[in-house]
């Protein structure tokens, strides 16, 4: 297996994110992808490979341009606004539903229509970043695409938040989305699968009104969990896309035995649909204990889940998003990994 990777994610490395009313240490650190990269190393999982570079193109299949413009000059902006040391970036007001949402070119305003959250700040190197991420992602795919049968893109800021023109939830760019589309811009049948405690409201909304691809997600309830606002049963796809979107949401305090039982309903729906290919956006903040989670998964849940996929006999494109609990996201990661890998 390769471990695609590269060191452009230390240029987003957040001290501070917003979160209940204060600044607090943040979650999504650039250790996390150290911490990663040498658990899938040491247990032998894979070896570590660059990834090559895709030009904007692949990009623009999922993001605005105007987005994407957006992002390359967004600290940019916050510093003719804030001046050059200007602190990271982070929204103060949003087009609520009565005020009309235009875009301002105002590097205060600007960022709060393109964002849904206070807790994803960008500095000076995230567009670098998540840039660099797309890339990594793209490079997965195609390795599948080239005959491999797991690939695995450690995405470093994550993505499955990010909607077409909409960043939050630490995530800029959808790299599973990406890898998604590269794979049936290709003729593949495409399943994601994601496994995070947070509902990706980003794929979601990208391939809402799209029956190419199927989108299944097991997550927090949002009654109870962020996002909030999207992840509900009833969100089933929109128009042509009717019928190929599945949540599963679940209650605070889930363990394997209900999460194992969910986890089957949406490999069933993934046999159903004939998908031969998997992208798996995969958080392991499911974890008992994780800053940001609600769920009860342990250690060995982790390989179980790695099992029931690989299971499915499906070649596989990887993109890293959650998992905060540091002490064993490593171990929970290279898990599943390698409970894929033993089935496939």
């Amino acid at each position: 297996m390769k471990i695609f990777y590269t060191t452009a994610h230390h240029h987003h490395d957040p001290l501070f994110e917003f979160e209940g009313g204060r600044f607090i240490p943040a979650h999504e650190r650039a250790s996390r992808g150290e911490i990663i990269k040498a658990a899938l190393t040491s247990r032998k999982l894979g070896n570590l490979a660059l990834p090559r570079h895709f030009g904007n193109e692949p990009i623009l299949r999922i993001h605005s341009p105007e987005y994407v413009d957006f992002m390359a000059s967004a600290f940019t902006r916050w510093q003719e606004r804030h001046g050059k040391d200007a602190p990271p970036a982070f929204p103060s007001v949003w087009p609520g539903r009565s005020l009309r949402p235009r875009v301002h070119t105002d590097g205060e305003a600007v960022l709060g229509h393109y964002t849904f959250d206070m807790g994803t700040p960008i500095l000076a190197g995230t567009f670098n970043a998540a840039r660099a991420a797309i890339d990594v992602a793209l490079s997965a795919a195609h390795d599948v695409l080239s005959g491999a049968r797991v690939s695995f893109a450690l995405t470093r800021p994550p993505g499955h938040h990010a909607a077409g023109d909409l960043y939050g939830g630490y995530c800029f760019f959808n790299n599973a989305a990406l890898a998604a589309q590269m794979l049936t811009d290709a003729r593949r049948r495409v399943a994601v699968l994601d496994v995070d405690m947070h509902h990706g409201n980003g794929t979601q909304t990208i391939f809402y009104e799209r029956a190419d691809v199927l989108t299944v997600s097991l997550h927090g309830d949002p009654a109870h969990v962020y996002p909030y606002f999207l992840g509900n049963a009833d969100e089933t796809g929109s128009g042509a896309g009717e019928g190929f979107n599945l949540n599963l949401p679940l209650a605070p305090k889930t363990d394997w035995s209900d999460y194992g039982a969910a986890l089957d309903q949406a490999i069933a729906r993934i046999r159903n649909f004939g998908a031969d290919t998997l992208v798996l956006p995969l958080g392991v903040d499911t974890v008992t204990g994780d800053p940001t989670g609600a769920f009860r998964l342990e250690g060995d849940d982790f390989l179980r889940l790695g099992e029931k996929i690989g299971a499915l006999g499906l070649p596989v494109v990887i993109t890293m998003e959650g998992g905060y609990r540091l002490d064993v996201l490593g171990q929970n990661v290279a898990d599943v990994v390698d409970g894929i890998r033993q089935k496939l």
